[in-house]
């Protein structure tokens, strides 16, 4: 939207030179990618928790800019700005697989990212569950940008519990299961957190559903765990012959055994390194990214969603950023499935326990 600006200057110079006539001025929404705040599809900056249930948000970003966790290839902490900037278009969009313009449908802002300082792990986490807790618990769908996957244990254990006493189901994108009891004798690495996550009790195990497993790791002992507590899994080979649609229709109605909702955790590891190269744990012969992104907005369209979180977005890797704009595409498949779902009469905004 343009609007006109203060009165021009009327100095000998501006004069002199022209630069006192009269332009429009583009508010921040409408101006382009590069300038300004990096804000995720130059969305209103909301950090402030009491603003965002005053207006009513209904889908709000988070960034979550930790990586100290990682086993291999460091870079995460670098993801969630990344993703923000791995954009070409502003102001209002237009989605042509869905026919929706989502942000003329939905209420979105960025929210701004958690508390983070390096070399502090402890401390990451738990202000990560802080910052997502008070975002979900306004009644906005939080999409988180990691940081390593060690992020989803406070996410996916804030969602949880503002969820209370309904429960969520989670559908797992990623080439690695991520549920190893500890890395080198750390419990909460980036290749742990679905065990704490289950272990703890914020989760169940039957209603945790992996999809795109392949590759060498976990070893035999760690899917004997898996198998014990019930967890359900789809390697990469039945997505190959099945298809991805009939897995991910099956994810869905595994999560959904007894949860009122989905939390979606996509590793960008789960697309093949060819089409996603920027990420600490690369494994050849994954998802195309065009199967993540109709997987994706399968799942948003068709089932309550609680969150998401997208992780292992590490730029150093990848010089041309496609690893950064696939993730950025992931959110914004989310949020217009979303747009479309609400535009048919269902509406995604959460109302948590308290407010009702």
């Amino acid at each position: 939207m343009a609007e006109r600006p203060e009165p021009a200057p009327q100095s000998e110079f501006a004069v002199k030179n022209g630069w006192n006539r009269e332009y429009e001025a583009f508010d921040d929404f409408d101006l382009p990618t590069y300038v300004g705040l990096p804000t995720f599809m130059r969305l209103p900056w909301v950090p402030d928790a009491a603003e965002l249930r005053a207006r009513q948000v209904d889908v709000a970003i988070v960034g979550a800019p930790f990586d100290d966790a990682v086993s291999h290839r460091p870079g995460a902490r670098f993801g969630p700005r990344a993703i923000r900037e791995a954009q070409y278009t502003s102001g209002s969009i237009h989605s042509l697989q869905l026919g929706v313009e989502p942000f003329e449908i939905l209420k979105v802002v960025d929210a701004g990212d958690a508390n983070v300082v390096p070399a502090w792990a402890d401390r990451a986490h738990a202000f990560i569950y802080r910052k997502v807790r008070e975002v979900a618990a306004t009644g906005a769908i939080p999409i988180v940008l990691g940081g390593d996957h060690s992020i989803t244990w406070p996410s996916a254990t804030a969602v949880a519990e503002v969820r209370r006493p309904g429960s969520i189901g989670i559908v797992h994108f990623d080439a690695h299961a991520d549920t190893a009891n500890e890395d080198w004798g750390v419990l909460a690495g980036h290749g742990t957190p679905m065990r704490r996550l289950i272990e703890s009790g914020a989760v169940k195990g039957s209603n945790f559903v992996q999809v795109g497993l392949r590759g060498y790791w976990p070893p035999v002992e760690t899917f004997a765990w898996m198998k014990e507590h019930g967890l359900r899994w789809h390697l990469m080979r039945e997505v190959e012959e099945r298809g991805a649609e009939a897995v991910i229709d099956d994810a869905i109605a595994e999560a959904l055994d007894g949860p009122d909702a989905i939390y979606i955790s996509v590793d960008i590891d789960v697309i093949d390194p060819g089409s996603a190269p920027g990420t600490g744990t690369p494994e050849p012969g994954g998802f195309l990214p065009r199967e993540i992104l109709r997987a994706v907005r399968r799942i948003a369209g068709k089932v309550e969603i609680a969150a998401m979180d997208i992780v292992e977005v590490a730029p150093p890797y990848d010089h041309a950023d496609v690893t950064a704009m696939a993730a950025n595409r992931i959110a914004l498949e989310c949020i217009s499935a979303l747009a479309r779902k609400q535009l048919d009469g269902h509406p995604v905004r959460f109302t948590p326990a308290g407010d009702r």
